[in-house]
């Protein structure tokens, strides 16, 4: 066996050098695209990040849900590359950014009036009767205006304690117009806002921390998502809605919420808090991603809306499991055809 010689050795690694200069390159690491924002929906977006990250394995997603007022922040800031939130951007917020953001509806869900109550008693409110308690006007649970709308139920003799979102948060958005909708006297006092000056109850952080206020502190009532309360097995009010009904908050009746609302704006900075239809849950609202229409990242901005296009799509199958409502077909046919496209 002839051993070759030192130029056959140098010969043979310089041709394995230049083949592997010309071979393609592949890009084994794939695209972290890293967003921020509402608490609201984020057991849905953690199931939907998992499942498209099984489909697609050239995509990861880093998200923190610090609230919507934070993930508008860091998308004006450009930190993230998708804010999240329920709440939609104010003008001036929206004149400031270093580019066009989009609102890109993904799902609806509810707020619920949580409780703890001894016994877990099935409850009833009024719009009339929730803005009083978060005004600071009923302060017990045996109230004659409580008792009246609940005659079935036994409500104890128990100060009734108020809990809110400390944070900046589309939870206590979607909450807040729903009681400036129904309210004159809270719009004028406190008004619709992701933060507001509470006249009363104390404050936690997320709808982990109000959820966790409620559960410690008897006689506490606060608003919280649905899934929130799901997960937790907090009991949860009926609401009576413009047509006299008093609906329990779930998927089914957020969807009558969608359908009897108005969905023609252009921008999808839609309400539909206070639907009139009969069997439609009246404290609901839209939850959007934020985009930049001309995201500075292509390749992370080509892998985020074909993520988009998935959700809107099949993934919409896996909100109802979650407590989530699914946009109608007219809606969400009209929200894809309004998606940039990234080349």
């Amino acid at each position: 066996m002839k051993i070759p010689g030192p130029w056959s050795v140098f010969l043979l690694l310089l041709l394995a050098l230049v083949w592997l200069s010309l071979a393609p390159r592949r890009d084994e690491t794939p695209p972290l695209i890293n967003g921020a924002g509402a608490s609201f929906p984020y057991p849905l977006y953690a199931r939907w990040f998992a499942a498209y990250e099984g489909l697609d394995p050239s995509v990861r997603f880093n998200y923190q849900a610090i609230g919507s007022g934070g993930g508008q922040q860091q998308l004006l800031h450009q930190t993230v590359d998708f804010g999240a939130s329920d709440s939609p951007m104010r003008r001036s917020l929206l004149e400031a950014a270093p580019g066009k953001i989009l609102h890109v509806p993904m799902i609806a869900g509810a707020d619920v009036l949580a409780y703890n109550l001894p016994g877990s008693p099935p409850l009833r409110l009024t719009p009339e009767i929730i803005a009083e308690i978060f005004l600071g006007r009923i302060q017990d649970w045996n109230d004659p205006r409580l008792a009246r709308i609940n005659p079935e139920t036994r409500l104890p003799s128990l100060p009734l304690i108020v809990v809110h979102r400390s944070d900046g948060s589309g939870t206590t958005y979607i909450f807040t117009d729903y009681l400036s909708k129904v309210s004159p006297e809270w719009s004028r006092i406190a008004g619709r806002g992701t933060a507001v000056r509470w006249p009363t109850g104390i404050g936690a952080k997320g709808n982990e921390g109000v959820a966790g206020q409620i559960r410690s502190l008897p006689g506490a009532v606060g608003y919280l998502e649905l899934a929130f309360a799901v997960q937790n097995q907090i009991p949860y009010a009926a609401v009576q809605n413009p047509s006299g009904s008093f609906v329990l908050p779930s998927p089914e009746s957020v969807t009558q919420a969608l359908i009897s609302s108005t969905l023609d704006r252009d921008d999808f900075r839609i309400s539909i808090a206070n639907a009139d239809g009969p069997g439609a849950y009246p404290i609901a609202g839209l939850t959007w991603l934020l985009l930049y229409e001309k995201p500075p990242d292509r390749r992370k901005a080509q892998k985020l809306l074909s993520f988009v296009r998935w959700c809107l799509t099949d993934g919409q199958a896996l909100a109802s499991s979650l407590d989530y409502a699914p946009l109608p077909p007219r809606l969400r046919e009209r929200v894809l055809a309004s998606l940039p496209e990234i080349r």
